[in-house]
């Protein structure tokens, strides 16, 4: 076995490498939309299943209220706030326009009608009365947006007020909804399910979700669309279907049924077209590499994490994993320790590596028992050893 040591203690290290391996697996070559951008991700693995100009920022409308219902998820899940807390409703939440939860100048709402007049009604409203009450005002509220946005990785997107409504410099990539909508999707799983909610009534006025896959089999429960005349229709969706999520976003479609229609396609080719492999369990032992002079002839390699992949179905068969390291490994080994690396490749996959660590302690050999080693190596050479000429297992 061949290559460099490694002697990277953290796990870390491993989990910044499945990232890595699990992102650049094959984008969809062939696949055209007619969604001016589009973004399917794997929400297990983070592979892009589609790009299409999906890091480029442009106006979000409502699905810009995905921060704004992250902020308030974080506060709900801080303790900070509760859902039967209340927020009173200025005249400048009760006079926007758009799409509306018809909240009343001056009355106090509970933050649970506020949160599902966002989900469900995409109330700009209601994400008004939810920005000045977390932030005393919308603007110091888009300060905060975008203070989180550069907390949580989300480099393509700048805020401007709390609803998605049109203003000059008010952007984010299909790329950073998607990554905020798996956050949501991983850390609140408690509010999630009103996303999935089909309508909402509020001061005698009910209203269904604009979501036109909550309406069918396609496995979807969540997230959100929008729509501006600079956005065009836009979604931002999630499904689960067998276990197996995938998050999708769509702009820039012309109208409503071409984006429920490519909305559906799209879904429907994502699951068709690609397959989870989960290649080892975490503390799976991967293989062994020999030791030298070590109180055990060997040691054995593990990983720290699931290692899971999303491929295209067609490249299963060409898929090729191998354990590559410099051997034989001098004793003392210590337990978590980097010594080797597994090299996973695939047609329509970028190669990628993943760090392997030894599994357990391993003591060096006493005086006489290295000598013993040594004598051993001068009579029958290097078949005692692993190979040390560039060849892998």
């Amino acid at each position: 076995m061949s290559s460099t040591m490694g002697a990277i203690r953290s796990a870390q290290a491993l989990v910044a490498a499945l990232a890595a391996m699990c992102v650049a697996a094959a984008t969809a070559s062939g696949m055209e939309t007619s969604a001016k951008q589009a973004y399917i991700v794997e929400h297990e693995t983070g592979a892009v299943l589609l790009d299409k100009d999906g890091a480029t920022p442009s106006p979000p409308a409502s699905l810009s209220k995905l921060m704004t219902l992250y902020m308030l998820f974080e506060r709900l899940k801080s303790g900070a706030l509760s859902l039967d807390d209340t927020f009173v409703v200025s005249r400048k939440a009760w006079r926007m326009g758009g799409s509306k939860t018809f909240v009343e100048a001056g009355k106090r709402v509970r933050v649970e009608d506020l949160l599902r007049g966002i989900v469900v009604q995409s109330g700009n409203d209601a994400s008004i009365v939810v920005a000045e009450g977390l932030s005393g005002t919308e603007a110091a509220f888009a300060e905060a947006m975008n203070r989180k946005a550069r907390d949580i990785g989300l480099a393509d997107s700048h805020f401007v007020n709390a609803t998605g409504w049109p203003a000059d410099g008010h952007a984010m990539s299909p790329r950073d909804i998607a990554a905020l909508s798996r956050r949501i999707v991983e850390e609140f799983p408690e509010h999630y399910p009103y996303f999935a909610e089909k309508s909402f009534r509020f001061s005698g006025i009910g209203q269904r979700n604009r979501n036109p896959l909550l309406y069918g089999d396609s496995g979807a429960d969540g997230l959100k669309t929008g729509y501006t005349r600079a956005s065009g229709h836009s979604l931002a969706a999630s499904a689960i279907r067998e276990g197996r999520r995938i998050v999708m976003v769509l702009a820039g479609l012309p109208g409503a049924r071409q984006r429920a229609r490519e909305a559906r396609r799209l879904l429907d080719w994502a699951y068709q077209s690609f397959r989870n492999y989960t290649l080892f369990a975490g503390g799976a032992v991967v293989e062994h590499a020999d030791v030298w002079l070590g109180e055990e002839a060997a040691v054995a390699l593990v990983t720290e994490a699931d290692i899971t992949i999303t491929l295209p179905r067609a490249s299963r068969r060409g898929l090729e994993v191998k354990v590559v390291y410099e051997g034989p490994v001098p004793a003392p080994i210590e337990k978590g320790v980097q010594i080797a690396r597994l090299v996973i490749s695939a047609p329509g996959f970028t190669t990628r590596e993943v760090p392997l660590f030894a599994g357990t302690d391993i003591g060096r050999l006493g005086m006489f028992g290295r000598l013993g080693a040594a004598i051993g190596y001068m009579m029958w050479g290097a078949e005692r050893t692993a190979p040390a000429d560039g060849a892998s297992r």
